[in-house]
């Protein structure tokens, strides 16, 4: 190695110092997994290399021969680890061994609660495989030289975990990565060929390229030191075009932290081979938790592409729709070209047959997974929930089967939580029910004592309680579910069909035709802050309510579009009264009209109170409920 030139010490972005001492306080107990995640780098190397060597032969350099090495010394306390992938430039190893280049680093930090336990978990889920080195390591070398670059235009960095790093420009003649740990004290047992061979076999033997190690060549007395002879201990074939009876669900899990930088197992996969028409393998996972970057739609998404088993993407985003993007895996296609580039995917006709059919695959592996591991589904659905949510907007075609997968609360009492089911809801659905009835708003407080809910507790009806702020606007694509209509019991004027009797709706007209003249009376009092007055049919125990017209937006929906600075259309709500209440009762009875129309905006406001709406006047309430107040008290 010659001299090195342009020698310079960096400091560690905040984030990585954290992380760091994270690392090697957290993962102590399993300390081995630091080569698990300094294989899978390498191997991403070399994909990438393969991939860049497509249109660009020459950056291989005269050598095809594409593998990893792993050594070790046991004299010196190291373990060596080279790759003859793509390598990095002095700016490739600022930027990705400095800083954690992936969006969501404050949002994992934020998460961070100093619980070894709980943030070892976190690690999982943010992917930072390099640093894992300093579990074991109190010192790491890596010598790098971009492929493509001369000779002296190779890189060291040092570091030792404590804040800064050194970076220095040297001559290496080969293109790659050489990374090498110097051991912790007490870490001994890694500068073990044996120790080794062991670890790579338990994690690294689906990686598709040869990991060797050195050969243990016996000594002749008198003779040189032998040259080192190396073998291939992995099984070295992409573990996708195994035959899925060949596979231990170990080796999925495995394979699965490789393309995902996950630390946690998967929560279900799905391994298939299509042939016919169209030939190509999938693997597909689905993690077991959701990554901080979920909800950033310019986050890397998408699986893994290969064509004949050549790398050629990773990311790709046309294999499966936006609402599926936390889907990990590999696709391998055998009907594609291996110049193939993402805007090529995106116009190719292949691509929507493949689409199609890998959405299905997920969608079925989902309701298996509901079907026969309900709290694991649960699970899932709390990390994935709203995420799942945006796929009726998004996938007409499979707008029924998303459907079912989706889970609310509802008034069947589970404390709000998101458990019931389309299909459960129909199943004990009342004889003659014929709608699926829900309700949107804020909170699960709100909505589970909101007024609108009274004759369905009455009757014994379950409601759908919907409190995400998507909800609303995913309704809006939910017209029906196994033939019954969605009905939000807050919009229009309820008609509950077979549910209501004869008598009840022939008493219902009667009461609305004998209080025509107090409906009249609203309709002055309340001037242009109502579209419509009319008796209600949903209230038992309140006096008023306030409905929506069967054509305007929800509370949710105006609140989202005026956070998002949209002009939000002009629209007024329906006030309901309740006949039977003591407090109409009254109303009708007074005299005088101003007394009337105060009380009449008090009950006006108490209604858009109730359904979790801002009063457009609070003083004016105030000062009505005050003069109200004082009037009782004197």
């Amino acid at each position: 190695m010659s001299v090195e030139t342009q020698k310079e010490t960096l400091g560690f972005q905040t984030e990585v110092k954290q992380l760091l001492h994270l690392m090697i306080h957290s993962l102590y107990s399993n300390k081995e997994i630091f080569l698990r995640e300094l294989i899978s780098n390498a191997s991403d190397a070399v994909d990438k290399l393969r991939f860049e060597a497509l249109a660009k032969p020459e950056l291989l350099e005269g050598g095809a021969e594409l593998k990893i090495r792993v050594s070790f010394d046991k004299d010196a306390k190291t373990v060596t680890l080279e790759d003859n992938g793509i390598g990095m430039s002095r700016d490739d190893a600022v930027t990705h061994l400095g800083t954690i280049a992936k969006s969501g680093t404050a949002d994992f930090m934020k998460h961070l609660s100093g619980d070894q336990k709980k943030d070892s978990h976190l690690i999982g889920q943010f992917g930072v495989g390099f640093y894992s080195a300093f579990i074991v390591a109190d010192k790491v070398d890596v010598f790098s030289r971009r492929a493509g670059l001369a000779a002296s235009e190779g890189v060291h960095w040092s570091s030792k975990g404590e804040g800064e790093f050194e970076i220095a420009t040297v001559e290496k003649a080969d293109r790659g990565t050489r990374i090498v740990l110097h051991l912790k004290s007490g870490e001994d047992e890694f500068a073990d060929g044996w120790r080794l061979r062991n670890i790579i076999k338990k994690y690294s033997d689906h990686i598709a390229l040869p990991i060797e190690l050195p050969k243990e060549v016996a000594a002749v007395e008198g003779e040189e030191k032998p040259a080192v002879e190396w073998e291939t201990v992995n099984r070295a074939s992409a573990l996708w075009t195994r035959p899925r009876t060949e596979v231990k669900d170990e080796e999925y899990q495995e394979f699965y932290k490789h393309v995902a930088h996950d630390f946690e197992n998967p929560l279900s996969w799905s391994h298939n081979k299509v042939e016919g028409k169209l030939e190509y393998t999938s693997l597909l996972y689905v993690p077991t938790r959701a990554p901080f970057d979920l909800y950033q739609r310019e986050a890397p998404k998408g699986l893994k592409l290969y064509v004949q088993r050549v790398f050629v993407m990773d990311q790709a985003e046309s294999f499966l729709p936006l609402y599926l993007r936390f889907i990990k895996g590999v696709v391998d296609s055998n009907d594609l070209s291996l110049n193939v580039s993402r805007e090529i995917l995106q116009k190719d006709p292949i691509i929507d047959s493949m689409k199609s059919a890998l959405t299905k695959r997920v969608l079925d592996m989902l309701e298996k997974l509901a079907k026969n591991e309900p709290e694991q589904y649960q699970g899932f659905w709390k990390n994935f929930g709203q995420v799942m949510k945006e796929g009726p907007a998004e996938d007409f075609a499979n707008k029924e089967k998303i459907a079912g997968l989706l889970r609310f609360a509802s008034t069947q009492g589970n404390d709000g939580e998101q458990v019931v089911g389309l299909a459960d809801y129909l199943a004990r659905a009342k004889e003659g029910q014929d709608k699926i009835y829900y309700l949107t708003g804020e909170t699960y407080a709100q909505v589970k004592n909101s007024p609108h809910l009274e004759v369905f507790r009455k009757k014994g009806i379950e409601v759908l309680l919907l409190t995400d702020r998507i909800d609303e606007w995913l309704m809006s694509y939910l017209n029906d579910f196994d033939g019954k209509s969605f009905v939000d019991v807050a919009r229009g004027d309820l008609d509950l069909g077979n549910l209501d009797s004869e008598e009840d709706k022939k008493a219902a007209e009667e009461v609305a035709k004998s209080k025509e003249g107090l409906v009249e009376r609203l309709k002055t009092a309340l001037g242009d802050s109502v579209a419509q007055v009319r008796v209600s049919h949903r209230l038992t125990d309140s006096p008023a309510i306030l409905a929506i017209g069967e054509q305007d937006l929800g509370l949710q929906m105006r609140q989202i579009l005026e956070a998002s600075g949209q002009k939000v259309p002009d629209s007024k709500p329906i006030f309901e009264f309740n006949p039977a209440h003591p407090l109409i009762e009254k109303l009708d009875n007074e005299q005088s009209d101003e007394r009337f129309g105060d009380l009449s905006h008090i009950l006006f406001d108490q209604a858009a109170l109730a359904a979790g709406d801002s009063l457009k006047d609070p003083a004016a309430y105030v000062r009505r409920l005050n003069k109200l107040l004082v009037e009782l008290s004197v």
